[in-house]
């Protein structure tokens, strides 16, 4: 099997910055009461003329021009999102077109909630390997606050909007291992097209239990299958659900939590989205370098859980 590794990154955050404080004035709800239970403090909504194509195009162009290739260099998109306004065209066929990349190459969408990142990565590994392609573009989009209940405080207050993208290269030398899965049910659930707006339902404490079972899964899958461990990674990148979660599993895993890369105190759970948006603020902060194995783990509707290890081979830190 034919190996990609990752080599640059970019993310667009939505331009409307929601505190919990700001939530308490729509809800029954506090900062206190949201942070002591999922640790997110703060998420961004679109603002007006935002959406998951303009954020999708924003973090693509970035990722690209991070990677420092041409347009022309791109073999396949695929955009991963649950959230999309239309379910034609798809969103990647929109990026398709405003980045004006070439005509003769795949590009889907696909859905596996918030694993859909990762997801994506094995779809774009297998679409460039079939089509003797070299470069592909994976995004994480989502617009969540369109799908909201602002009357449900038990999920308004999770969800914001966002996009990270990655552009990827096949190489038959690069570390590369994925591990997928899925256990067909309904603890979140955001209903099919129809005259009324489709909105997120979700069942906490079953999604609480199955993450935290599903993200040790993971990783023991992935080491069991490559002989890669957490310490022989640089970063483990997780789904920014809730650091509750994430903390959790740290505790179980008896693992170094400074490995665990958290950011949904800013951004909140941006579903697809979150996974390639810790990536890039990673490679910008210096904590990833060219040559760094790392461990992506997703988990989400679906019920999916996915993943990765892959390599970073792009710029060593900002501005080299």
């Amino acid at each position: 099997m034919r190996k990609i590794s990752i080599v640059g990154t970019g993310m667009s955050a939505a331009g409307k910055k929601i505190t919990n404080e700001d939530l308490s004035k729509m809800v029954d709800t506090s900062d206190e009461w949201i942070t002591t239970r999922t640790g997110i403090k703060e998420r961004r909504f679109c603002d007006e003329g935002e959406s998951t194509y303009t954020l999708a195009e924003t973090a693509a162009r970035e990722a690209i021009t991070e990677a420092g290739v041409n347009i022309e260099d791109i073999d396949a998109v695929v955009c991963a999102t649950v959230s999309a306004e239309y379910i034609t065209p798809s969103l990647a066929c929109v990026v398709q077109r405003k980045l004006g990349l070439k005509e003769n190459i795949p590009v889907l969408d696909i859905n596996a909630a918030c694993s859909g990142f990762i997801y994506g990565l094995e779809v774009a590994r297998g679409l460039l390997d079939g089509s003797n392609g070299r470069y592909g573009l994976v995004i994480g989009c989502e617009q969540l606050s369109r799908l909201m209940d602002m009357t449900d405080r038990s999920t308004c207050v999770l969800f914001g909007d966002g996009a990270g993208a990655a552009v990827v290269k096949l190489d038959q030398e690069k570390t590369y291992a994925s591990v997928l899965g899925a256990r067909g049910g309904f603890e979140i659930q955001v209903e099919g097209a129809g005259p009324v707006i489709s909105k997120i339902k979700m069942d906490g404490k079953e999604v609480f239990k199955f993450a935290t079972a599903a993200i040790p899964k993971c990783i023991d899958d992935l080491q069991e299958k490559t002989g890669i461990g957490i310490n022989d990674v640089s970063q483990v990148i997780c789904h920014q659900a809730n650091a509750r979660i994430l903390d959790h599993c740290v505790k179980k895993l008896k693992a170094d939590s400074d490995k665990f890369y958290k950011n949904m105190d800013r951004y909140g759970n941006t579903s697809a989205a979150s996974v390639p948006m810790a990536l890039h603020e990673l490679v910008k902060q210096e904590k990833i370098h060219k040559g760094d194995k790392l461990m992506l783990v997703g988990f989400g509707g679906g019920l999916t859980w996915a993943g990765v290890i892959i390599e970073y081979d792009g710029k060593c830190s900002v501005g080299t």
